[in-house]
């Protein structure tokens, strides 16, 4: 997407979030000023003070988050296969250039290791001037970045992670082979003996057929496997999932309990949010048995 089409979703002081993904619908916030737009190597990236939202991080015209709830992703994302393993040493993430997952699993004291591997090196600087709560996540000294292809880096890294969170963008642009089967072996290969998998599992709302893709290819390779799902409300469609597979431990339930010190400092993730996480409605539930 050009800068000048992306601009064009600016009109009368309002932004206007479209795409081909989720056709038909539209997701519109209030902006007070442009913070930041520049095209890098990989896509459109842009950041703006909303009226009432806090920062907004966009990149190619598709908004990733906003202050005024980017926890709830970030939590959900992070804690549930966190705390669904017995003890996470090593962990990796693939994507979440702009640090919010990594601020999440640096609560978790017994990580040893946290190996970030993002494409596009302008969304981390992006994040870390503009997005500072965020941003911050980078600055744990456990965390090893490396600026690089998610496909190519894990793929080079077998029997090596107890937990593999992909914070991936939607299916289009930088985004897309995160998507594709070759990936999902990657990540199988690349996980230890009781390792856990998540993947941002898009919206059984918006696009049904591709959270059906999902599944059947984690399933394939997983013989624990589920889809969690919960609220992020200014995601199109406020809604969102996560796609686990698990060569161990169960996913739907934590393996530990949760530190005091850690829930007091969370807003959205508890023991009986993960739990609920998983309960999907009528036609969801049916949407994935038939995988």
């Amino acid at each position: 997407m050009t800068q000048e089409n992306n601009l064009g979703r600016l009109m009368n002081g309002w932004f206007s979030e479209t795409s081909d993904v989720w056709p038909g619908i539209a997701l519109s916030i209030e902006i007070e000023k442009t913070l930041f737009s520049k095209k890098s190597q990989f896509q459109q990236i842009e950041l703006f003070e909303t009226r009432h939202h806090g920062r907004m991080l966009v990149l190619d015209g598709v908004i990733q988050l906003t202050d005024f709830d980017e926890f709830a992703y970030q939590e959900m994302l992070a804690h549930t296969p966190l705390f669904a393993h017995p003890a996470p040493k090593k962990v990796l993430v693939i994507g979440g250039g702009d640090g919010g997952i990594l601020r999440e699993i640096a609560r978790h004291e017994g990580v040893q290791t946290i190996d970030i591997c993002e494409i596009d090196e302008m969304v981390i600087q992006v994040s870390r001037q503009y997005l500072p709560e965020m941003g911050c996540g980078f600055d744990d000294p456990r965390v090893i970045l490396h600026i690089a292809d998610g496909n190519e880096f894990i793929g080079q890294h077998p029997d090596e992670y107890d937990v593999i969170i992909v914070d991936s963008s939607d299916p289009v642009g930088p985004g897309e082979i995160l998507f594709e089967g070759p990936f999902y072996e990657h990540c199988q290969r690349a996980l230890k003996q009781n390792g856990i998998l998540a993947i941002q599992g898009e919206s059984f709302f918006l696009h049904p057929d591709l959270v059906q893709k999902m599944v059947k290819r984690i399933k394939k390779l997983f013989k624990i496997h589920a889809y969690s799902n919960f609220l992020v409300p200014t995601f199109t469609g406020g809604h969102i999932g996560i796609c686990l597979g698990s060569k161990g431990p169960a996913v739907r339930t934590p393996a530990r309990k949760i530190p005091q010190k850690i829930q007091e400092r969370l807003k959205y993730y508890t023991a009986r949010v993960h739990k609920a996480s998983f309960v999907l409605p009528k036609f969801a539930e049916k949407l994935i048995e038939e995988v």
